[in-house]
This record gives structure tokens, sequence and C-alpha cells, in this order.
């Protein structure tokens, strides 16, 4: 029990000083030192150091020697660049799902996005979040080809507090589920190709979706 209370308390950590750094607020280059955060979260080092090392796994900060942690730098036009190759691994997991899924794997795709649509009710952003993860993964594992688990779970991981952020968008929750709805009934219907296309384009961060996501950063940032 209280190795799962130090688990969950790591992750929370791990979810916040994702969104400090996606949002600005810790800048890139500037230096993250455990003993401080550890005082300004009330926390011991040990979470703070696991999330630490969860961050830098993501590839949100790295280890300088002699320096210590260090804020990586990720321009928009990168994160613009990153959600495209985001698309295409996802677009492909959705058509392999469509060909390959096994009754069981279509039994969890359904249930993952039953949870989404109570987290959608409840209107807990972080509840969703947490459920539309468990939706595109569950799409992954469904496609059978363990090299593009890896690298769509690990663009993911990359790419999570950026798509988290992306829930508090106005209506975006809503728009969400909707376009989950599009992938689910493609892929029960067995159409890769439409599978595919429609999460490519729930994925894909463009024109005012980009534009959308960009101005929340910088809203978070400022305030």
């Amino acid at each position: 029990m209280k190795a799962a209370k130090t688990d969950r308390l790591s992750e929370q950590l791990r979810e916040k000083l994702e969104e400090s750094v996606a949002t600005g607020m810790f800048k890139p280059g500037a230096r993250l030192d455990e003993i401080e955060l550890a005082g300004v979260y009330g926390v011991s080092r040990t979470p703070i150091r696991e999330a630490l090392f969860a961050l830098d796994a993501a590839g949100l900060i790295v280890k300088r020697p002699g320096k210590g942690w260090e804020v990586a730098g990720i321009s928009p036009a990168r994160l613009c660049e990153m959600f495209d190759v985001m698309a295409e691994l996802e677009a492909m997991s959705a058509e392999l799902a469509a060909r390959r899924a096994t009754p069981d794997d279509l039994l969890r795709i359904e249930k993952a996005h039953e949870d989404c649509r109570a987290a959608k009710e409840s209107g807990d952003v972080a509840v969703y979040y947490r459920c539309n993860e468990i939706f595109h993964r569950t799409i992954y594992d469904a496609s059978h080809n363990s090299f593009l688990i890896e690298y769509a779970s690990a663009l993911y991981k990359r790419l999570s507090p950026y798509r988290r952020l992306q829930m508090r968008v106005r209506n975006r929750i809503p728009a969400s589920f909707q376009e989950h709805q599009g992938v689910v009934d493609a892929i029960l219907a067995g159409d890769g190709p439409l599978a595919a296309e429609r999460l490519r384009q729930h994925v894909k961060v463009q024109g005012e979706r980009f534009t959308d996501m960009v101005s929340s950063l910088a809203e978070m940032s400022a305030s």
C-alpha cells in the first residue's frame, strides 16, 4: 500500500513538472534542483528524483555532467513536426487494428471508449486524459505490431504534457470524444483506411487547433 502511494505521488509530481516545462514556467536551459523542488512541493527527494527521471526518459529534461538537471527546449515548429509523426504512427495503428484486432481487442477498445464517455460526462479533465491515454494505447495493442507499439508509446509519452494541455482548450473534450467515436466505428467495421484517416485527423494539431494549443501554453506561462 505504501509503495502504491509513493508511485501515485511520483506520478502527480511528474504531471506537475511536465506542465511547468510544457507551459514555459520552467524555461529551456533552467536548472531543476531536487532539494529546491522537494521544498516547493513539500515532499522528500525520492519522489522528486523519480519524477525527474521520468521527465528525462520523455526527453523534457536532460542531466548535464556536473550541472544537474536542465530543461530541454522545444520550439512550436518542432512540436508541430512531432505531432505530424505521432499522427502517422497512430494512423498506422488504427489501420492495422481494423485488420488484425481480435474479438477481445475490440471489447477492450469499446470499453476504453465508454470509459472516455463517462469521464467526458463527469467534466474532469484529468480523468478524461487518463482514459484517453488508455484508449489510444488499446488501439496500439490491437495493431499486434510490437515495433509500432514501442515507438508510438514512446512518442506519446514525449508529447504527453502537450496532449494533456490540449484538453483544456474550450470544447476540446466533447470534440475529442466524437472523434474517438468515428475511429471506433471504423475499426469495428474493419475499414482500415477510414480508421487511419480518422485517427490521423484526430491527432494532427494544424491550423486553428495548433494556434489554440500554442495560445493556451502562452496564457498558462504568463499566469
